[in-house]
């Protein structure tokens, strides 16, 4: 294990590169297990959720090795063996439930251990069951461990009992494969399905309506090989470097940030007072996404006049909502935060409060956060969650002093080099080994 040092109230300055999408890049590297050939991805950014996954698909016989940096050969061609599956790998990710809808043509019967991810309260997985049920799959819940039998794979008519982005991205991955025409309606239209969607016409698939709430895929017999894919930028990243800049009180530019996925969450900031500017508006690599560079002057801030939630793709990402709670601790006045997503993220907001925030839960689901607070150097330890677990991070940097924030693994879980990376921006880190 290791934390972190951080000898906090020092401005940032410069470009942060962001870094590719965590969400996309687990999604597709189960998703390259559907294809019996090979897959070249690109941008695969450098972190313990991948690493997780890619232990757990080597463990069954898929074989992946590293080109270059952050270039992933993948070759699913070989017959995989689940009763050698990764336990430790399938219970310490949550993106292991990807292999439901991304096997479910290839495998009949398997025993998937029970995961784990972020500890935010209460994260059904029924709804995937409802999904996934209607193509073939059938997922039973045993003590320790997911029983899956998968019949042959058939076209169906779902409407999603939730929005979620994972569960779309199973119901996607078992309709790909499944014989006639099948309808999603109420789709997560989220950034990281999108990239999936993408990934998967390219090596073959017929889906259609990507973007929206309704898909319309036409099932195909077989995936072809994908010889080179790259990744999408992260717009979660993208805006955990914004308020890293906007907390600190910083002129930043943070580079590659997907447009479409921060257009409601620059709009707020916008409202609060925050001044900023878009430059260098393009392609991403992948051809599918406008993305730009994000500029951000140091700006008097006031408090949002109505409460701030998160929603399903088109709106705030339910991600980032967590993102503006230390950007509120700057703003004049007080604004009601509303995380109805999950049960317990809310409860870490107050974590801040050894920071010097003024962060008051209401329920588990909402609290007040009143600014501007100067924050003050403490010693703790980051939260079992990947937002809130940066949150503090972010607090600690504009904190004058000397901060320790030990448990950091809950970081390095979606973020690549990020000490490093705010360490060249003007942030004084120092990750120690224990």
């Amino acid at each position: 294990m290791s934390y972190l040092v951080i000898n906090g109230g020092k401005k940032l300055s410069g470009k942060i590169v962001n870094q590719s999408a965590k969400n996309s890049a687990v999604a597709i590297l189960c998703a390259s297990a559907m294809i019996n050939g090979r897959v070249t991805l690109r941008d695969v950014p450098e972190i313990e959720e991948v690493n997780r996954v890619v232990e757990l698909l080597t463990s069954i016989g898929v074989k992946i090795r590293k080109i270059e940096n952050r270039t992933l050969e993948i070759d699913s061609s070989a017959s995989l063996t689940m009763k050698a599956i990764d336990r430790h790998a399938s219970e310490v990710t949550r993106s292991s439930i990807f292999l439901w809808g991304a096997l479910a043509a290839r495998v009949k019967n398997y025993k998937l251990y029970k995961s784990g991810g972020c500890r935010l309260g209460s994260r059904t997985v029924r709804p995937h069951w409802y999904a996934l049920e209607k193509f073939g799959v059938k997922v039973e819940s045993k003590e320790g461990y997911y029983q899956v039998k998968n019949k042959p794979l058939r076209a169906a008519y779902v409407v999603m009992y939730e929005s979620g982005d994972t569960t779309t991205e199973n119901a996607i991955m078992a309709a790909v494969l499944a014989p006639g025409k099948t309808t999603i309606k109420m789709a997560s239209a989220n950034y990281m399905v999108q990239d999936l969607c993408y990934f998967l016409n390219k090596a073959g698939a017929k889906i259609r309506g990507i973007g929206s709430t309704t898909l319309a895929i036409t099932g195909v017999k077989k995936l072809r090989s994908v010889r080179s894919y790259p990744i999408m930028p992260d717009p979660i990243a993208a805006m955990t470097f914004i308020a890293a800049g906007i907390t600190t009180r910083s002129h930043i530019t943070i580079k590659n940030c997907p447009l479409e996925f921060l257009e409601l969450e620059l709009e707020k900031l916008k409202v609060m007072g925050q001044k900023m500017a878009l430059q260098n508006q393009r392609k991403s690599k992948n051809g599918k996404f406008v993305i730009a560079d994000i500029e951000i002057t140091p700006s008097d801030l006031k408090a949002l006049d109505d409460k701030i939630y998160g929603r399903p793709f088109p709106g705030l990402n339910i991600d980032n909502l967590p993102l503006f709670v230390p950007i509120l601790t700057q703003a004049k006045g007080k604004t009601l935060v509303h995380d109805w997503a999950y049960e317990h993220r809310a409860v870490y907001y107050e974590d801040l409060n050894k920071l010097g925030a003024k962060v008051t839960l209401l329920d588990e689901h909402r609290a007040w956060v009143e600014g501007p607070t100067k924050f003050c150097a403490a010693e703790m330890s980051a939260p079992d969650a990947l937002r809130p677990a940066v949150n503090v991070l972010v607090c600690m940097l504009a904190a004058p002093g000397k901060s320790i924030l030990r448990n950091i693994y809950a970081i390095d879980r979606g973020y690549e080099n990020i000490y490093e990376v705010l360490g060249k921006a003007g942030a004084d880190i120092e990750v120690v080994k224990e």
